[in-house]
C-alpha cells in the first residue's frame, strides 16, 4: 500500500473532527472516524496492522464529505488521506463478491447517461405511479435486500424531459453577450432532473452568457473518483476536455461551469488527477461562484418577481468542504423578492448520499438520511434548495417517509421561477412519490 502519512503528520488526535464526522455519528466507533483511521493507517505503515478484509470496511464506512477538513485546527489533509487509501479499497479480496459485483454495476451504468436511460425507460410507467407507492407499502420492495431497496426508495419521478437528446451546441446570450462559457451537464442530473439544467441554461442567458454545449457531452467521472476508479476516471476526463475543447476551438471559453457540486469538486482536481495536464484551458466554477463574481444583470434583477417562500438551504458536502462555497447560493436566492432563507440546525453534516454511498452502505445511509430531512424539516421551510443532484435524491427520499411536502429544488431553478423563465411548480410537486 503507497504510504499516504506525510498528510497526517500534523494530527494530534484533539476530536475535533469527531462531532463532524457522519460516519462517527451514526456508527459511534473510533476506528469509523477520521482520527481513528488515521491512528490505523499509522500501524499499517508500521507494520503492526494489514489492510485486510477486517480493517478496510472502517475506510469504506467513510463518506469522503471532508467535513473533518473543515473542522481540524491543525490542518490535517484527510481528503488526501482517504482519497490515496481508496484506490486500494478495490482489491478483491476486501469485498464480498456482491459488493464488488455491485459497484462494477453502479460504475458502468451511473456515468453513462445513454445507458443509465435505456435501463429505466421500464421504469418511467412504475416511478412515481400509484403502483411504485404500493410496492413499497406492501413491503414487496423490502424482499431485494437493502442495497436494491436503496435505489428503489431514491428513484423519483422520471422527468420526459431526461429521455430526450441532450441539448448541445451554442446557446446564445439574452442582450450584450458579458461572458462565453462551457457547461457540464451532469450524467445523473441531466436523467433524474434535467430542470435544473434547464433553469442553469435560462439564467445564464438572460444574464448575458453564452452558453456552450459540446456533442455528445461525456460524464466528469465524479461517481469512480469518489470509489478510487482511478483509470475509469481519467478515461472520462480525458474525454470531456476533448470535447470542450474541440466545441470551444473558435473562441475560447471564460470558464467552465457545473451546476452539480460533486461533479465540480473531481473537475477541479483535474488538474492532479490528470497527471499534470491543466485540463480545460478556462478555470471551471461551481454556477454559484460564477454567478457572483460577474453580478447579476440590472435587466435581470428587473425581472425578479417575489416568491413568498421559506427556504432551507442544504449545503452539499462536496460544495462547502470540498470547495469551500458557502456564502454565494445564498446570496442568489436572497436576491429573490420576498424569500426568506432559513438555516438548518447541522448545515454541515453529511445527509448520507455521498457518491454512491446510499447505494452501497445503505443502512448507514439512511440513519443520516433521516437525520438530515428531520433537521430541514425543523426549520419550517416551504422548500429545500440543494445544488447536487445526489443529495436531492436523499433528501427527497427521506422527507417523503417523515411525510413532509417540501419541496427539493436548486437554487437555480428558483431564480428561474422568480426571473419568469421556468413554469413554478408547487412545493409539494417536487417531493418522492
Amino acid at each position: 500500500m503507497t504510504n499516504p502519512l506525510p498528510a497526517s503528520d500534523p494530527c494530534v488526535h484533539c476530536g475535533f473532527c469527531l462531532p463532524t464526522c457522519a460516519s462517527y455519528r451514526v456508527l459511534g466507533t473510533e476506528m469509523d472516524s477520521p482520527r481513528g483511521r488515521i491512528h490505523t493507517l499509522k500501524a499499517i505503515a508500521a507494520g503492526e496492522l494489514e489492510l485486510d478484509a477486517a480493517v478496510a470496511p472502517h475506510f469504506d464506512s467513510c463518506l469522503g464529505c471532508f467535513a473533518c477538513v473543515s473542522a481540524c485546527p491543525a490542518g490535517v489533509r484527510y481528503d488526501e488521506l482517504i482519497e490515496t487509501v481508496r484506490p486500494q479499497l478495490n482489491r478483491a479480496e476486501l469485498r464480498s463478491p456482491w459488493q464488488r459485483q455491485l459497484r462494477k454495476l453502479l460504475l458502468n451504468l451511473l456515468p453513462y447517461p445513454g445507458r443509465l436511460r435505456a435501463l429505466l425507460q421500464p421504469f418511467r410507467l412504475y416511478a412515481g405511479q400509484s403502483i411504485q407507492r404500493l410496492a413499497r407499502a406492501s413491503g414487496l420492495t423490502r424482499l431485494f435486500g437493502p442495497e436494491l431497496e436503496a435505489m428503489e426508495q431514491l428513484l423519483p419521478a422520471l422527468n420526459p424531459d431526461g429521455f430526450g437528446p441532450d441539448p448541445q451546441g451554442v446557446m446564445p446570450a439574452d442582450g450584450p453577450v458579458r461572458a462565453r462559457v462551457g457547461l457540464v451537464l451532469g450524467c445523473v442530473q441531466r436523467v433524474f432532473d434535467p430542470t435544473v439544467n434547464a433553469a442553469t441554461l435560462a439564467v445564464l442567458q438572460a444574464n448575458g452568457v453564452e452558453v456552450v454545449l459540446p456533442e455528445q457531452q461525456g460524464c466528469c467521472g465524479a461517481a469512480s473518483h469518489h470509489q478510487g476508479e482511478l483509470e475509469q476516471t481519467r478515461e472520462l476526463a480525458r474525454d470531456l476536455v476533448e470535447r470542450f475543447a474541440a466545441a470551444a476551438a473558435d473562441q475560447p471559453l471564460d470558464a467552465v461551469l457545473v451546476a452539480a457540486s460533486g461533479c465540480g469538486h473531481t473537475l477541479k482536481q483535474y488538474p492532479q488527477l490528470l497527471e499534470g495536464n491543466a485540463g480545460f484551458s478556462a478555470p471551471v466554477l461551481d454556477v454559484h461562484e460564477f454567478l457572483i463574481n460577474l453580478g447579476l444583470s440590472d435587466d435581470f434583477r428587473a425581472r425578479l418577481q417575489p416568491l413568498a417562500l421559506k427556504v432551507a438551504y442544504h449545503d452539499a458536502c462536496h460544495m462547502i468542504h470540498g470547495q469551500g462555497i458557502k456564502s454565494q447560493p445564498r446570496a442568489l436566492l436572497q436576491a429573490i423578492p420576498g424569500l426568506s432563507l432559513r438555516e438548518a440546525t447541522e448545515a454541515g453534516v453529511c445527509c448520507g448520499s455521498a457518491g454512491i454511498y446510499n447505494l452501497v452502505q445503505p443502512e448507514e445511509a439512511a440513519a443520516l438520511g433521516r437525520i438530515k430531512a428531520a433537521d430541514l424539516a425543523a426549520t419550517g421551510a416551504d422548500v429545500v434548495a440543494s445544488a447536487n443532484i445526489g443529495c436531492s435524491l436523499q433528501i427527497r427520499r427521506h422527507l417523503s417517509e417523515q411525510g413532509q411536502s417540501q419541496a427539493v429544488l436548486h437554487p437555480m431553478e428558483l431564480l428561474a421561477q422568480s426571473a419568469g423563465l421556468i413554469n413554478a411548480a408547487a412545493p409539494a410537486a417536487a417531493s418522492s412519490a
